[in-house]
């Protein structure tokens, strides 16, 4: 059962993410952020995850803390529900358009955390969000994940449909990297016999 369920709890955020990586892309979610919330639903239903995440932050500061502690709480869950990787593929990636936009996502199960996020956004907020979240949302999934994830987008005018593009890409290669691969069961997918 490729499954966790991981709380996080600081003085300004209360976190709490269950994850079925075998499900059928059904998403809960309250985390307070209706654009994260949007997001994040993108990634449940292409990745084909099933995702509980409620959370409550400091959001009468900003959304920064509540973002950026939902990243780490999903890269824990992440982490707990993949296991000890035998026999997964451990690469992904997809390339997503939306009208105008398109975005390329390469994640690697690599056991090491790098970030690589090149998005040029054609203005600083969508509604409320402030965009330079994402780059902290990203960073603490991977931090925790223990992930290697490049996400570049490739084109695009309109702020949301580069956001919507890189979630539902991130979601894309996130399943493909999870998938067994029936060739390779049993083994870790690395020479060095371990990641």
């Amino acid at each position: 059962m490729r499954q966790a369920q991981v709380t996080r709890n600081t003085l300004e955020t209360q976190i709490s993410v269950k994850i079925d990586l075998d499900g059928t892309g059904k998403a809960t979610l309250d985390t307070g952020v209706p654009f994260l919330d949007h997001m994040l639903d993108q990634v449940a239903r292409h990745g084909m995850i099933d995702l509980e995440i409620a959370a409550k932050g400091d959001l009468h500061i900003d959304a920064h803390h509540t973002v950026e502690d939902i990243g780490i709480t999903l890269g824990q869950a992440l982490a707990q529900a993949i296991g000890d990787k035998k026999g997964l593929r451990r690469y992904g990636h997809a390339y997503v358009p939306l009208d105008e936009a398109l975005s390329r996502v390469v994640v690697d199960f690599s056991g090491r955390p790098g970030l690589e996020l090149n998005i040029e956004f054609t203005r600083a907020r969508i509604g409320e969000f402030d965009v330079d979240l994402i780059n902290e949302f990203f960073q603490g999934l991977v931090n925790h994940a223990m992930v290697t994830l490049h996400v570049d987008n490739l084109s695009g005018r309109n702020a949301h449909h580069q956001a919507e593009t890189v979630f539902k890409a991130f979601g894309r290669a996130l399943r493909m990297a999870m998938e067994p691969d029936p060739r390779a069961a049993g083994i870790i997918p690395s020479t060095k016999g371990s990641l």
